[in-house]
């Protein structure tokens, strides 16, 4: 079993000690070792076009981590060990990255204009910087930049942009992050399971999929991996990463601020500032904010709902005494107070119950009319508030030290989140579920340390270790209470006695979760050239997972008696249940790729890879089966995973770039999150499918036309579905039928066969407008996404149709100074659900996640 939190704290102590130490040892080792050459490589890097010098460029070795960035008048200043002549890598907003080989010193380098875009970019996710071209993984990026300017402020509006990302969210907890498909289990959440999809932000690996739905903060670049990726990352997953990168201190001066105005009361303010302590301290803090109006109207309590409240800080120091070390320090809190997520009713669904048990009787025999059976009246009566509170934040620290031919990185960290809602989830204005939330308490720690580098100019290499110790815990407890109507909504016979006054009223259940997990991995992949052009980069796993859960649900309230046949009626609807378990797994995984560069402008690659999603244990409620709690479900197999790829990645001309990628994913025993008719499972329960498949096809291409107009697109094919799920839960209309259905050969949640993004942006020569120097710009960016499942079990009502979303942004933008943009997004204001999902009991109606309607609004930010 994992060890107390206390050792688990004194653990994490030391092994920031051991880093820091180790890293004060090795640098001073460092220092005292003479380089090859003290060489002082300096320059200025300018705008190919009007040679003007640009102020905040970025410069990269390559193959290491150490970066520096230019002055207020273009230069840079690297003092290094290595001789020269030196491969240099240059990015700069708005401009093409430029790898150079320089020479000598001092230099000038000098950038072509491109139009922000996915083009040519320096990515990290093989734990170095490197050109996207010579990465052998599927990768999309988006600059930091990009997101900024098109709206993208958080992970559900990021994927608009790469069309190979799912996320579906009836409220923060109950958020599912996917890739191709795969990842967090669709519906509500069930912690007792790890995501499929790693989120890192700076190397720290978080565990709540919740934290999904906060604001970015101060984001320098979003890498999507697409793919099992357990031997580059921490923690393994098995459908992709996102490696979040935010912008670092630096020692020369510089700061952002941001304010936008929009519709719905929509106002969003971002800002930073970073600069230097000492000669060799730097820091830098960063801030965000963002508040909007609610989307729908509650007519019963005259409040408007959905709106936005987030409030995000980090600051950050950075300890660089030589080239050899760095020390970065990390905290971060973020906090959101919304008055949502509510979601409206959207339909119904006739299930194979009796006729008094179906919808449209209960809510006539109870005097009951919805506010409108349109959703998109956004219009809801809810009698219970939506509440969606959670605060998430936590410390790190990341020492890079130089050591032989390569970096040694270690990363430490603490978080925490803290859960506090309140739903309806009857869905209307009715006394059915008085009380429906979940409030937690979640911690976890994480240690990592990885190694980079160069054995010899053929064979590089990643070999790592990481802990990560979990714990989560109902604060105080979960709670589900019946209301006055609830008898109507649950009543199974035509018994007077379900009339009895007030016997279900007040009746609930109290559920007492703990789960603690620990896991454990040695990774490493290997990158062996050849030749010149062909490298096999094997890479191995070796993962320990160990899980406990302790269960306890109480029930409480109602009308007390002791009449056995009102006893009887009280037990259907909710019962007591405990259990325990205590599991440990181990797991071997790992992946082989050949690449095979075929000219300096065209880099092929194919992949065959395994990988695992960890044993899962049910973490809210186990069914029942004639009357029987079904304990067999409270440990779930993990999930077995053999994938394949091919894909190219080409250059054909300096202005073009293209990606093309084949994959096949298999998953043995998938992990599945299903809704159940039994309300003591509201939340769904886990099960193993015995077997499902992924296939696809990705298409990505950027075109700059000139040195102003820029064009991008993405396009994915994608098929899901069970190959085997011999005895999963029937869909909504089936409710009332046999309890299991065969639905081998159906439909995967959550996947639409065709999706794409696309967009363009279309700039002016540098001029100057108002006494500041910079371009006019006008983008357009593009969603679309065909129809998809909302169920687990495919169903006939709960089917997402398809929609296309246009955004707009017009403006005027500068490196240095004040920027104005004017913005629409959902230019047309199109109707359209991001999620169906069924009212608690399987009743028969639904209830529908809207999309945003057409925003519009002016950002104006100042940077110098």
């Amino acid at each position: 079993m994992l060890k107390p939190i206390r050792i688990q704290l004194k653990v994490l102590g030391v092994c920031i000690l051991v880093a820091l130490e180790l890293g004060v040892a090795l640098s001073a080792n460092a220092q005292e070792t003479k380089p090859l050459i003290n060489a002082t490589l300096e320059g200025v890097v300018l705008d190919a076009n009007t040679q003007d010098p640009l102020a905040g460029a970025t410069l990269q070795l390559a193959g290491v981590t150490h970066m520096t960035k230019t002055d207020r008048n273009g230069q840079f200043r690297f003092v290094t060990g290595q001789m020269l002549p030196l491969t240099v890598i240059v990015s700069y907003v708005g401009y093409a990255t430029k790898e150079v080989v320089v020479t000598e010193s001092p230099a000038t380098i000098a950038l072509e204009r491109s139009a922000t875009g996915l083009g040519e970019v320096v990515v990290t996710s093989r734990r170095r910087r490197e050109l996207l071209l010579d990465v052998p993984i599927p990768v999309s990026v988006i600059g930091g930049a990009l997101a900024d300017e098109a709206g993208a402020f958080n992970v559900n509006r990021l994927k608009e942009l790469v069309p190979t990302v799912q996320l579906y969210s009836s409220n923060p907890r109950n958020t599912g992050l996917s890739i191709r498909g795969l990842g967090t289990t669709f519906g509500l959440t069930n912690d007792g399971i790890d995501p499929g999809v790693g989120f890192y932000v700076d190397g720290v690996y978080y565990a709540r999929t919740a934290a999904t739905t906060l604001d970015f903060i101060d984001i320098e670049q979003i890498e999507v991996l697409r793919g099992p990726q357990g031997t580059l990352f921490g923690k393994n997953t098995v459908a992709g990463a996102f490696n979040v990168t935010t912008r670092k201190p630096t020692f020369t001066p510089e700061g952002r601020a941001e304010l936008s105005y929009g519709n719905y009361g929509f106002i969003q303010a971002k800002a930073s500032v970073s600069g230097p302590l000492t000669k060799h301290l730097a820091a830098r803090l960063s801030f965000s904010g963002t508040q909007r109006d609610g989307l729908l109207y509650n007519v019963a309590t005259q409040q408007r709902l959905n709106d936005l409240n987030n409030v995000g800080l980090r600051g950050q120091l950075l300890y660089a005494p030589t080239d050899n070390l760095q020390v970065l320090v990390t905290g971060d809190a973020s906090r959101q107070r919304p008055n949502g997520y509510a979601q409206v009713f959207a339909g119904v669904a006739p299930t194979q119950r009796s006729a008094y048990r179906q919808f449209e009787q209960i809510i006539a025999d109870l005097g009951y009319e919805l506010p409108s059976r349109n959703p998109f009246d956004r219009l809801i009566d809810h009698d219970t508030p939506w509440q969606s509170g959670q605060d998430l934040g936590g410390v790190s620290a990341n020492v890079d030290v130089k050591v032989g031919p390569g970096t040694l990185t270690s990363t430490t960290a603490w978080r925490y989140w803290n859960w506090m809602p309140s739903n309806d989830r009857d869905f209307t204005g009715l006394q059915g579920l008085a009380l429906s939330q979940a409030p937690s308490r979640h911690e976890q720690w994480s240690q990592e340390v990885r190694w980079a580098g160069d054995f010899s100019p053929n064979l590089s290499a990643v070999v790592g270790l990481f802990a990560f110790g979990q714990s989560l815990n109902a604060d105080p407890a979960h709670t589900e209470e019946s209301g006055r109507d609830q008898w109507r909504f649950s009543q199974n016979s035509e018994s007077p006695l379900w009339e009895t006054p007030g016997l279900l009223e007040g009746y609930g259940i109290k559920t007492y979760p703990s789960l603690k997990t620990f896991s454990g991995a040695v990774f490493a992949q290997v990158d062996w050239a050849i030749t010149p052009r062909l490298r096999l980069l094997p890479g191995i796993r070796l993962n320990y997972d160990d899980k406990s859960v302790n269960f306890r649900r109480e029930t409480y309230g109602g009308l007390q008696t002791d009449d056995p046949d009102l006893l009887a009626i009280k037990n259907t609807v909710y019962s007591a249940q405990a259990f325990e378990a205590d599991i440990d797994d181990t797991d071997v995984s790992g992946q082989l790729t050949v690449a095979f560069k075929a000219t300096d402008k065209i880099n092929t690659f194919a992949t065959f890879s395994t990988g695992f999603r960890p044993v899962g244990l049910n973490l809210g409620g186990l069914p029942r089966e004639n009357g029987q709690t079904m304990l067999e479900l409270a440990v779930i197999k993990p999930e077995r995973v053999r994938h394949y790829e091919v894909g190219v990645k080409a250059q054909p001309t300096r202005n073009v770039s293209l990606g093309l990628t084949l994959y096949n994913t298999d998953v043995a025993d998938y992990q599945a999150q299903v809704q159940a008719a039994d309300l003591a499972v509201n939340r769904g329960y886990l099960a193993n499918a015995e077997k499902i498949r992924v296939r696809g096809v990705e298409f990505d291409a950027n075109v700059r036309l000139n040195n102003f107009l820029s064009i991008y697109g993405a396009l994915a094919y994608t098929d899901g579905k069970y190959v085997t799920f011999v005895n999963a839960p029937p869909p909504l209309e089936e409710t009332g039928g046999p309890t299991f259905k065969d639905i081998s050969g159906g439909e995967l949640p959550g996947i639409s066969k065709w999706a794409a993004s696309f967009g363009g942006e279309a700039a002016t020569k540098t001029t100057d407008f108002l006494g500041q120097t910079g371009e006019f710009v006008f983008a357009l960016d593009g969603f679309y996404r065909s129809s998809f499942s909302s169920n687990p079990s495919p169903s006939a009502y709960l089917v997402v149709d398809g929609y296309t979303l246009l955004n707009a942004r017009a403006g005027f933008r500068t490196i240095a100074g004040a920027s104005l943009f004017l913005w629409v997004r959902n230019a047309f204001d199109t109707d359209y659900f991001e999620q169906l999902l069924p009212g608690g009991g399987n009743a028969g109606h639904y209830a529908g996640v809207l999309g945003d309607p057409r925003t519009y609004g002016v950002t104006l930010r100042y940077a110098f």
